[in-house]
């Protein structure tokens, strides 16, 4: 017989307006506020790369954690999308509830100390828009993180703040935000209307979205930025595939840049794998995305410090050698 299974019809879900939040818009940064200051020589050779790679057509793309919305450079990316220096920009799950709460109410962010003790973590009504999403997108064809940007872009009543939302730009734009989920991993997979089927087409949808695009990434860039294990291995994958075709086809993705925005300390030199024996080589980022898929040909750089300085000073440096 199946195994028993949790009746979350027995669950309680909040509304929004209960729960207090951590984050609000305040958080995020407008084009024309000041940034922190940072200085790494690397990120003057990445805004190159990156220009580069327009210049030729090749991809540019990103893998984000949900840190990244969090530090409110949202409209920096935007700016780099709208200005065709971004081709993709891959999310996790986090991503999609962070971006989309803070279209709709402005705030984003709950106490996990606060709210676990209490069994409210997690469980708010209108975060369940997402799972709305993937319902949609498995009945129309759409990837997941397209069916957020629609959902937010044609509901501007619902989502006032939409401004400011990488999901919505990127489908005003038509430039994927692919959402690659882990079941079980995200705070609506709490929720009564969870569709596991619906969420499990719609990202693997993305995913072979995402695989598109690094059949271009000869001559490009890839940057994975505060995700350390959804961003790294999805890559992965996406590059062997890429690669399967290529060298069946006669062709190589072999010249590329990658880079790993973190806070984790690599040591002196990030470019070497580290032995079994420290900790740093159990760090997916470092060993697949700085060492193992650049091995053939491409370049590395590790760039360290808070995304909301780093980001935005990529921006700034790549404007200025645009003029």
């Amino acid at each position: 017989m199946p195994y028993p299974t949790f009746d979350r019809s027995r669950l309680h879900l909040k509304p929004l307006s209960e729960r207090e939040h951590d984050l609000t818009r305040d958080v995020i940064l407008s084009l024309n506020d000041p940034i922190p200051a940072y200085n790494n020589p690397r990120l003057a050779i990445l805004a190159d790369r990156i220009i580069e790679a327009k210049e030729r057509g090749a991809t540019v793309m990103l893998m984000i954690g949900a840190h990244v919305i969090r530090a409110g450079v949202n409209r920096f990316l935007i700016d780099l999308m709208e200005k065709g220096f971004i081709s993709l920009i891959g999310t996790n799950g986090a991503c999609a509830i962070h971006d989309m709460e803070f279209a709709m109410i402005g705030k984003t962010t709950e106490s996990v100390a606060k709210y676990i003790s209490e069994g409210q973590f997690g469980l708010w009504q209108e975060s369940g828009r997402v799972n709305d999403a993937a319902i949609y997108a498995k009945d129309h064809g759409y990837g997941l993180g397209e069916s957020i940007g629609k959902m937010i872009v044609e509901n501007p009543l619902e989502f006032p703040y939409r401004d400011s939302s990488l999901f919505a730009a990127g489908y005003h734009l038509g430039i994927p935000i692919t959402t690659h989920v882990g079941i079980g991993q995200d705070i609506v997979h709490e929720h009564p209307n969870f569709d596991g089927a619906a969420v499990g087409e719609s990202s693997y949808r993305d995913f072979l979205t995402l695989a598109h695009f690094v059949e271009n990434l000869e001559g490009g860039v890839m940057l994975n930025v505060g995700t350390a294990v959804m961003g790294p291995e999805v890559y992965l994958k996406a590059l062997s595939m890429a690669r399967n075709i290529a060298h069946r086809e006669g062709r190589t993705i072999q010249h590329f840049t990658t880079a790993v925005f973190d806070m984790v300390d690599l040591g002196d030199d990030p470019t070497l794998e580290a032995p079994k024996t420290n900790a740093i080589y159990y760090f997916r980022p470092y060993k697949t995305v700085l060492v193992r898929t650049v091995a053939d040909g491409g370049e590395s750089h590790y760039i360290r410090g808070d995304h909301r300085a780093t980001i935005t000073n990529l921006h700034r440096l790549i404007m200025e050698k645009v003029g």
